[in-house]
């Protein structure tokens, strides 16, 4: 049974979900940011019994089509975002979420939205702010390589993003003490 898993946003995740999936004596021969295959189908009990485990954890089965639809689109946009190569996100989104979901991109924008109360386009704003966020705190990069780096025109483009998103400019949030990243779950 393909399980539909929600705020699996990253490598532990999966690692925690496998854990106590295997935990509930269950085979996971596939998982991934959102799924999970098991083994052997789990019965209605069983099902309840994975939804609390993995609630505590801040996971959550999900069971609409509509749901899945909308955690996938979220899922697909944070691997690219927070978990390729940067210098892959020189794309077009909506694209990508054309061809990897085999889906009209109207038809997604429109359950995301719907779904989510924000826009697909101000999700991957968010997501890649957060990443900015991320590797402004490293310190590895300046703010031209950071934006060249996260698919943007120009540092500026980057800088009033950035300030629209947080209130503070990258020079601001990188000199603060207590730097106000969010979780991607939360994003």
């Amino acid at each position: 049974m393909l399980l539909h898993i929600k705020n699996m946003v990253c490598d532990r995740c999966i690692t925690v979900v496998r854990q106590q999936l295997e935990h509930l004596d269950l085979q996971v021969p596939e998982i991934s940011l959102g799924t999970a295959l098991v083994y052997p189908d789990p019965s209605g009990n069983k099902l309840g019994e994975i939804a609390a485990t993995l609630k505590v954890l801040g996971f959550e089965l999900i069971h609409k089509d509509k749901d899945k639809l909308t955690e996938r689109i979220r899922n697909i946009i944070i691997e690219l975002i927070h978990h390729s190569d940067l210098p892959e996100l020189h794309i077009n989104f909506s694209q990508v979420l054309t061809d990897r979901m085999h889906k009209d991109y109207s038809y997604l924008s429109r359950s995301f939205s719907d779904s989510e109360d924000i826009t697909i386009e101000k999700f991957i704003i968010q997501q890649k702010v957060e990443k900015v966020k991320e590797l402004l705190q490293y310190g590895e990069l300046n703010l031209n390589e950071i934006a060249w780096k996260m698919g943007y025109s120009s540092s500026a483009h980057l800088s009033n993003q950035f300030k629209s998103i947080t209130g503070l400019s990258p020079r601001e949030f990188k000199t603060m003490k207590s730097n106000s990243r969010k979780p991607l779950d939360k994003v």
